[in-house]
């Protein structure tokens, strides 16, 4: 072997062993935790929020989105009979402010949930498109419906899509079939609704025992206690999504445990009910 082939060798011999010692970098796409929010559900989110009104779905999300450093989870959103994105416009924009790109189904009547699995192809689009502002910057691997009233319902006939990770009902209608749905569920209800009685919602929960389902019944609240101003729905839905969608681990207790937080808060919680599935 001639001299100059073997200092050749023998410096790519130390460089080789020199690299074997070095820490492994983490790849470019890898995601880094969201923003701690230290258990304030209910309070508004680190992020700016910005609203895209289209032609058959309205966007809520981080304004920065383009700039962001990381993948964004995605709620698909259904109205009440008869309602439309703005009225539900405070809490979509509650659930943007913690990271989430909200998609709101412009329809009033969102029962068969068209416009909210629509509203998925439209983001995987953006996602794919490098002149998009949402391009690589949608976690379509995490991907939560939910809905009020008609709206509710839809949230479970969605839940049925495999690419919906977990469902949140609000005050769901009846025409929706739970037995489809393979995702954990947190059903809500209000204490004094007297259009979608708490009756009917707890039917969905027994009829959910195979899948994590949790009933939820809010003290004091009617239909319309979430138009507008959320109020009480703010935190707990905020909180469930944030443990389901971002793997926070903040919020596992207040849904899970045998001391967890929706089962001990009564000023807040009428009725609440866990099966055996739930942690």
């Amino acid at each position: 072997m001639s001299h100059r082939r073997r200092l050749t060798r023998l410096a790519l011999t130390a460089v080789l062993a020199a690299t074997a010692f070095l820490p492994l970098q983490a790849p470019a796409s890898a995601q880094t935790a969201f923003p701690s929010v230290n258990g304030n559900w209910g309070a508004p989110g680190p992020y700016a929020t910005a609203v895209e009104i289209g032609a058959v779905n309205t966007l809520y999300y981080p304004r920065d989105i383009a700039s962001s450093s990381r993948r964004h989870p995605v709620i698909v959103w259904g109205n009440g009979t008869g309602g439309a994105p703005l009225v539900y416009r405070d809490l979509m924009l509650h659930w943007a402010s913690h990271g989430f790109i909200v998609s709101a189904a412009n329809t009033p009547m969102s029962n068969l949930g068209i416009s909210m699995r629509l509203g998925i192809d439209e983001l995987a689009a953006r996602d794919d498109d490098p002149s998009s502002a949402f391009h690589d910057r949608v976690d379509l691997a995490n991907i939560g419906a939910s809905g009020h009233s008609q709206g509710g319902a839809a949230a479970i006939v969605v839940g049925a899509d495999p690419r919906v990770d977990v469902i949140l009902p609000i005050q769901p209608g009846p025409l929706a079939d739970i037995d489809d749905v393979h995702v954990p569920a947190f059903l809500m209800a209000g204490q004094y609704d007297d259009i979608v009685h708490p009756f009917l919602v707890k039917a969905f929960y027994y009829d959910a025992t195979h899948i994590p389902a949790i009933y939820g019944e809010l003290r004091k609240a009617d239909h319309f206690t979430i138009v507008g101003d959320p109020g009480p729905f703010a935190a707990p839905t905020t909180a469930w999504f944030r443990l389901h969608l971002m793997d926070d681990a903040q919020a596992a207790p207040v849904f899970h445990g045998p001391g967890c937080g929706i089962c001990t808060d009564t000023a807040t919680w009428s009725d609440v009910r866990r099966n055996s599935l739930v942690p």
